[in-house]
């Protein structure tokens, strides 16, 4: 009796419902659907802009200080920002905030859609019709509050653009100087009348042999304009060339897995990178000679030699793997004030090469996990960690997976990252008997600046899920010696018994 009452107990426990209910924060893109011939009302003009093009790294950062007024006879809170829909795929890491007031949040921002089908009536039927997207897509920004007529507001918009730079020539020798070029518009993009405007250009150095116009130059700085009243969507076409004699290291595809262990008070990362250097290719075979006598006195190249990847101190058991093994140099430091990867791959990685790998390590949970009150846990992790490097790395797309322990339940999460998708699952490994609890977010265009951002997830984890794993072992191991122990019993003989 006392067994069947056990067995019933043990049941109750792992048959628990414990489906995750999804409460989780509401992605960045945009269900808002506009016809293709949509236009912004013009109800703000710029009164002065001021935009700013970075180029010291492999990407493109733009940020664009514009002081809007309203000049319409109601309050308006729905500003637009155009991009060309060519480009606009490459945009990441949009964001809008007050200018005079940084103390405040970033205002709700997101890509709007086009509705791509028209309709057309024929007698008494009506047709959907594919027709061709709109050329200009648009970035709808939410003010935290209307502006009145005749106000104006300082905004600080800021952005990024992936795989926006080529080199030119696109083949070189192993030696030679790297130069990129850029092709951009000289007016910063925009839905208003401007009435003053210039545009200023940071290069990475002096070294500039190609560009349009005739800018302002100082130092490494151009700077266009002013430019006054300039109409909504004008554009100025223009291009420069200049020296980046450094590798532009992209990641097409990050795989980051964070899983969490409350019995082990462990917390062990991997991520799983598809890296390539996008710079220009070698025109002739690499030579080893060449490479091996440039390294007594070290010039700049094209070519990624080492990855540096800081991890959290304390962080243990690091391991790096690429595709055929650990045939690459890796070494770990660790101290009371840092912990550093080192990543050496077996051989230097030029223009339009690949590099696969995986790298991994644990950590202390209770440095990152917090008990809130009773069943509830907050875990507060980086979003993103990986190789830190002088001339930055940007990433197509990264899938960050949490995996938390077998029951957890509603469960909420918070980053200042833009996800563009999010998704609840179960993720069954060893000894498991539903699958644990998994939160899977996808973020695109990210640059290495985002190490900063931190990923806040709550749930819920009650005792009796955490029974869950014991007894589904002790059961294991009891089926084992019950089942040893009524094969034992038979009788295998083939003769009578006598």
């Amino acid at each position: 009796m006392r067994l069947s009452t056990f067995s019933v107990a043990c049941f109750t426990i792992l048959q628990s419902t414990y489906a995750a209910e999804s409460n989780l924060t509401t992605p960045l893109s945009s269900h808002l659907i506009l016809p293709t011939n949509f236009k912004p009302p013009q109800v703000f003009k710029n009164a002065n802009l001021v935009r700013s093009v970075n180029l010291e790294k492999g990407y493109v950062k733009e940020t664009v200080n514009v002081v809007i007024e309203n000049i319409d006879t109601k309050p308006q809170d729905e500003y637009y920002v155009p991009f060309d829909g060519s480009v606009v795929g490459k945009v990441g890491g949009f964001e809008v905030w007050d200018k005079k007031d940084t103390t405040k949040s970033a205002f709700r921002s997101e890509l709007v859609e086009y509705d791509t089908y028209r309709s057309i009536h024929s007698g008494n039927r009506k047709r959907r019709m594919l027709t061709l997207s709109s050329p200009t897509q648009f970035y709808r920004v939410t003010l935290p509050e209307p502006l009145s007529p005749s106000a104006q507001l300082t905004l600080s918009i800021t952005y990024h653009l992936l795989s926006s730079l080529s080199p030119l020539p696109a083949t070189i020798k192993q030696q030679d100087k790297q130069y990129l070029k850029l092709t951009l518009s000289i007016y910063a993009p925009s839905a208003y009348l401007t009435q003053k405007q210039k545009t200023k250009i940071k290069f990475p150095g002096v070294d500039i042999p190609e560009y349009t116009g005739e800018p302002e130059r100082q130092g490494s700085t151009f700077t266009y304009g002013p430019y006054d009243n300039i109409p909504a969507g004008s554009e100025s076409p223009a291009s420069v060339r200049y020296e980046f004699t450094k590798p532009i290291i992209h990641a097409t595809s990050l795989e980051r897995d964070i899983e969490i262990s409350h019995w082990g008070g462990n917390l062990a990362t991997e991520e799983r990178y598809q890296l390539t250097n996008k710079g220009a290719s070698l025109s002739n075979h690499f030579s080893r000679v060449t490479w091996q006598s440039t390294q007594y006195y070290n010039p700049p190249v094209t070519a990624i030699k080492a990855l540096n990847v800081p991890l959290k101190i304390g962080s243990l058991n690091p391991y790096f793997i690429d595709d055929i093994g650990n045939v690459s140099t890796s070494r770990y430091r660790s101290n009371l004030r840092e912990a550093n990867l080192e990543l050496k791959p077996r051989y230097p990685i030029f223009g339009g090469w690949s590099f696969p790998f995986r790298i991994g390590w644990d950590a202390n949970l209770n440095n990152f996990l917090r008990n809130i009150k009773g069943d509830q846990y907050t875990l507060k992790v980086p979003f993103l960690e990986g190789p830190k490097m002088g001339e930055g790395i940007s990433y197509e797309k990264i899938t960050l997976r949490v995996i938390l322990p077998e029951g957890a339940t509603n469960v909420k999460y918070h980053t200042s990252v833009q996800v563009v998708t999010e998704s609840i699952s179960q993720h069954r490994t060893f000894m498991d008997t539903l699958g644990r609890t998994t939160l899977t977010l996808t973020a695109m265009n990210v640059i290495d600046e985002s190490r900063d951002a931190d990923l806040f997830v709550t749930y819920e984890y009650p005792m009796t899920a955490g029974l869950r794993k014991p007894i589904t072992i002790f059961l294991g191991v009891m089926a084992v010696f019950t089942t040893a122990w009524v094969v034992g019993r038979v009788d295998t003989s083939i003769g009578k018994k006598s």
